[in-house]
């Protein structure tokens, strides 16, 4: 039987866990056409994603022309609050992900969801494909309240990796995700990083600084048994 060198995994949960682009695309495009703008093609919104929603929906209103501030938390209320009802419409979990993660919590492995999607969202919809049990603990953008400059503690900031590994016990710890944001929490709080490169990725896989690259869910126990542990 295959076993890795890890006691707990951190896993990011958009374009990681889930392919979350079709209802992530339909919530921006609901804001754009409500603030008076062109709706994009939802396939085009993976190129959006990264950082979480509020930087998704900045992104996509920059690409033509932007607004005012009072205009964007508007549009931004308007987009959170139909994500809220339309979270899981078209998502689905990648391809291996229900049979790794079994796998993983058959060898004992502790497994947290970090993201930048507000906790209750991440739950959601998790809850609705039935993964969420096979978490510990699901840590979201805003699940750690702000710091100092009055920003989530979201990553790129260590902080929810660092709660990720001292909520399962504080052991051997490796985090997967699928952008810059992953790779410089991982890097940050100490941890070797897996780049998922079938996900969303903002810069070449390869570039995101990983100690691994996976091209498929379903590669990661084998990555992971080759993979040593932060010293």
């Amino acid at each position: 039987m295959t076993t890795i060198p890890f006691d707990a995994i951190g896993f990011d949960l958009d374009g990681t866990l889930l392919d979350t682009f079709g209802d992530l695309g339909s919530a921006v495009n609901h804001a754009l056409v409500m603030g008076g703008f062109e709706a994009v093609p939802l396939e085009s919104s993976k190129g959006l994603i990264g950082g979480g929603a509020k930087m998704m929906l900045a992104r996509a209103l920059e690409a033509q022309g932007g607004v005012p501030p009072e205009e964007f938390r508007r549009l931004y209320k308007a987009m959170l609050a139909y994500y809220e009802g339309h979270n899981a419409v078209h998502t689905v979990p990648y391809p291996g992900v229900r049979e790794t993660l079994a796998g993983l919590a058959a060898m004992g492995v502790r497994m947290v969801v970090v993201t930048n999607k507000f906790e209750a969202f991440a739950k959601n919809v998790l809850t609705h494909l039935e993964l969420i049990d096979a978490f510990a603990a699901v840590i979201g953008g805003d699940s750690l309240g702000k710091g100092e400059d009055g920003q989530y503690l979201a990553k790129p900031h260590p902080a929810p990796v660092l709660e990720a590994r001292a909520i399962t016990g504080g052991g051997s710890f490796v985090f997967v995700g699928d952008s810059s944001f992953d790779g410089r929490a991982a890097r940050a709080a100490g941890v070797p990083f897996v780049a998922a490169a079938y996900g969303y990725c903002d810069a070449p896989p390869h570039a995101l600084g990983a100690d691994a690259v996976i091209d498929s869910f379903g590669e990661l126990i084998p990555t992971l048994a080759a993979l040593a542990p932060a010293a």
